[in-house]
């Protein structure tokens, strides 16, 4: 298992349109990838999972990484997160 803490820096949170393509990226991989914030987690592959967390900017979120390609996935949703959000 891989996991990685990140502190969102957009002014807006994750919003609708970066989960959307967190959504995406999430999907290209076969691992289960969850994010998680104040005990609360969700499945980075639904978009729900990830709104349904509401984070606002400022707040520190982390993601985990399970399955064969969780070192290819943490590798690439954690330089989405630094691009995006």
């Amino acid at each position: 298992m891989k996991e990685f803490t990140y502190t969102i820096t957009d002014p807006e949170g994750i919003h609708a349109r970066p989960a959307g393509e967190l959504v995406k990226a999430a999907k290209g991989f076969s691992c289960n990838i969850k994010i998680s914030k104040d005990g609360k987690e969700g499945d980075c592959k639904r978009i729900f999972g990830i709104m349904g967390l509401a984070v606002k900017k400022g707040m520190e979120v982390k993601m985990t990484f399970d399955g064969e390609d969780e070192a290819e996935a943490c590798q690439a949703i954690e330089t989405f997160m630094k691009e995006n959000l």
